[in-house]
């Protein structure tokens, strides 16, 4: 039966730490991994506008010797009414994986249980996890390791916010969302983030409090304020997100040595200033670098090129 990242609810601790293990050694030895998916073909579906998503699958499945076709779902029957379950019975004729980064979660798990093939959600309006696998990453390079370390989300309860908690768990770190009271976090995202924590040993909150959640954070991370599809409520969620702009003094009210992270496009004086980006806290360019790997380990894994165990 064919595995898929529809969210980090797909994998569990011993299969996030193989996915970033392998991700290390294929951005280590990138040479070993050339032809792994030598004669494969993946589907990579866009429904929303992408630079990193975009760039690194194709890059990455490219480098694996595997063949990406970039579609859009604008030049697809699948953007004129044909159904999420003819589109993934066809595609699975065609191609060996589906890539798709869409509007609704409903379309990736569609696919997922009717194309028989890997489906990789390469962000959806609920989740982003391939971002999350990217930001352990990051988080263990800098740090050394996960465990026992704090990450404090800053801004709006959105699809990156909810990878993030669910990272926290099968990461072995604790997650805290500082937000408004108006734009939570999704409430059974939250409720399983929780579920899980208590289950691993860590924790998973939501605060109204920058500062004072940031206190002991190792990794402060924030994220546009207005995503695809929010033009129309720009103004007001601007107003509502001011007080959780991540500036320096927020970064020196956190750990000695804490990271800043960000999943990119920045909107340089709005949800974060300069001085945090371009300062020594900043590994948000790092982190755009190891969509690329953790993507590729994915791939590797997802299409049994490599063992999960």
């Amino acid at each position: 039966m064919a595995r898929h990242l529809r969210s980090l609810m797909d994998i569990n601790a011993a299969e996030l730490e193989r996915i970033l293990a392998l991700a290390a050694d294929v951005k280590e030895r990138p040479a070993e991994y050339r032809a792994k998916l030598a004669d494969r073909s993946v589907a990579v579906i866009f429904a929303k506008q992408s630079t990193r998503t975009r760039i690194s699958f194709e890059v990455g499945l490219h480098q694996l010797g595997a063949q990406p076709l970039i579609l859009s779902t604008s030049g697809m029957q699948m953007g004129r009414g044909e159904s999420v379950h003819d589109t993934a019975k066809v595609m699975a004729r065609y191609v060996d994986a589906i890539v798709i980064r869409t509007f609704a979660q409903a379309e990736v798990d569609g696919l997922a249980e009717h194309g028989g093939i890997p489906v990789v959600n390469a962000l959806t309006d609920l989740y982003h996890p391939c971002q999350a696998l990217a930001d352990v990453q990051t988080m263990r390079e800098h740090l050394g390791e996960t465990m026992g370390r704090k990450l404090v989300y800053a801004g709006a309860g959105n699809n990156v916010a909810h990878s993030l908690m669910l990272a926290g768990p099968r990461g072995g770190f604790d997650v805290v969302v500082a937000c408004p009271d108006n734009v939570p976090p999704d409430a059974q995202v939250l409720e399983r983030a929780q579920a899980d924590a208590a289950a691993a040993g860590t924790s998973v909150s939501v605060s109204n409090d920058l500062m004072e959640a940031v206190k002991g954070a190792h990794v402060v991370y924030t994220d546009t304020w207005v995503s695809m599809g929010q033009d129309d409520e720009a103004d007001a969620l601007r107003q509502k997100l001011q007080p959780f702009k991540v500036t320096a003094d927020v970064m020196r009210a956190a750990a000695d040595g804490a990271l800043f992270m960000h999943c990119l496009p920045a909107h340089r004086g709005e949800e974060v200033t300069d001085e945090v980006m371009d300062g020594p806290w900043s590994v948000v360019f790092d982190e755009a670098e190891n969509r690329l790997h953790a993507q590729k380990a994915l791939m590797l894994l997802l299409l049994e090129a490599e063992a999960w165990s």
